[in-house]
């Protein structure tokens, strides 16, 4: 129904307006009475054969919702809701932001694709901590940081480290984000010694707590091998807890779609390969040393499977699930259950 009926009608109006419709539509659909059990025996699909333990948590099932999505941690329940086994919000900064100018998000229908250049507009981690104080511990909550676009590079570490310390009683583990392209020069920070040195000073920060959280590394699917190997050696170094592989895409490689020169990062399925590729050489290089979360173009139940066949512990939704609607995730769960 989503794609014969939905999402043609949806997929004719400007996609960032469209975001902020179905974000009402949702919270206003969740307060209608018996509706949350309705849509719980649609998409929900409980089995404790999903459930998994990764990096010292438990997730009831491996499917979870990219962050980007909920930025601002406004509908992270409602989406749960929809069967996800988490939700990772973010990107947060330290000070509210705008982002980039308007129009920054392109549909490229004919590529089963999206190009976003957003720049981390969020109201903000305080904001973001009022509504996330209302969880009560329902639905295991990942944190996605990164810089406000004024702070220079040699100050980030100061920004991160304001996020981590205002969000740690609210979420269950935290995404240090260097890899957007749409925030001037933060890619930089992927370099080995920044990289390095912002990793390890969050892992001093963290020791510090009565019950450390794990703290995750989101790359770019831009990286060369040579630069792989050493995000498998920062992770050694700074003993952070895992990566999330991948963020988008500045590749255009073979779009056909009139957007595809939109400046930005491109996300969906002409990322599926590219991404799986990336997670299967940390796996292989590393020996499988740190867990993985797949995360690029997954638009079916068999993009998942390959993921997680290449070595993802756990796998995040973004692009596919706006293409393809709620149903991906149960049958993405359907078919991890089918190969045991």
């Amino acid at each position: 129904m989503y794609k014969s009926i939905f999402r043609p009608i949806l997929f004719k109006f400007d996609p960032e307006k469209i975001h902020q419709f179905t974000f009402s539509f949702l919270r206003s659909t969740f307060k209608i009475p018996g509706i949350k059990n309705i849509l719980k025996n649609k998409y929900h699909l409980q089995d404790k054969r999903l459930e998994r333990e990764v990096f010292g948590l438990k997730f009831k099932n491996p499917v979870g919702l990219a962050a980007g999505f909920d930025k601002d941690a406004k509908l992270y329940k409602e989406l749960s809701g929809l069967g996800f086994g988490f939700i990772e919000i973010g990107t947060l900064t330290p000070k509210p932001q705008a982002g980039n100018p308007k129009k920054r998000l392109f549909r490229l229908k004919s590529d089963n694709a999206i190009i976003n250049r957003m720049g981390f507009n969020n109201g903000g981690v305080e904001t973001a901590i009022e509504r996330l104080k209302k969880n009560n511990n329902e639905v295991l909550i990942g944190g996605n940081i990164g810089k406000n676009k004024t702070t220079p590079n040699e100050k980030a570490v100061e920004d991160y480290k304001i996020c981590f310390e205002a969000l740690f009683p609210y979420v269950n583990y935290f995404v240090v984000n260097v890899s957007s392209p749409n925030t001037p020069n933060l890619r930089e920070l992927q370099d080995k010694k920044p990289l390095t040195d912002l990793l390890k000073t969050l892992q001093e920060l963290n020791k510090k707590k009565e019950n450390p959280k794990p703290i995750l590394l989101k790359i770019a699917p831009d990286l060369t091998e040579e630069q792989l190997l050493d995000i498998i050696e920062i992770v050694k170094i700074t003993k952070i807890d895992g990566v999330i592989a991948t963020n988008t895409t500045i590749s255009r490689e073979g779009l056909t779609s009139a957007n595809k020169n939109q400046t930005g990062g491109l996300s969906g399925k002409p990322l599926t390969k590219k991404s799986t590729e990336v997670i299967r050489f940390l796996a292989e290089k590393s020996n499988q040393s740190f867990p993985i979360i797949g995360v690029g173009g997954i638009h079916s139940a068999e993009d998942a499977l390959e993921k997680i066949e290449a070595g993802a512990s756990l796998v995040q939704l973004y692009t596919g699930f706006i293409y393809e609607g709620p149903k991906l995730i149960k049958e993405i769960n359907q078919a991890i259950l089918d190969k045991k």
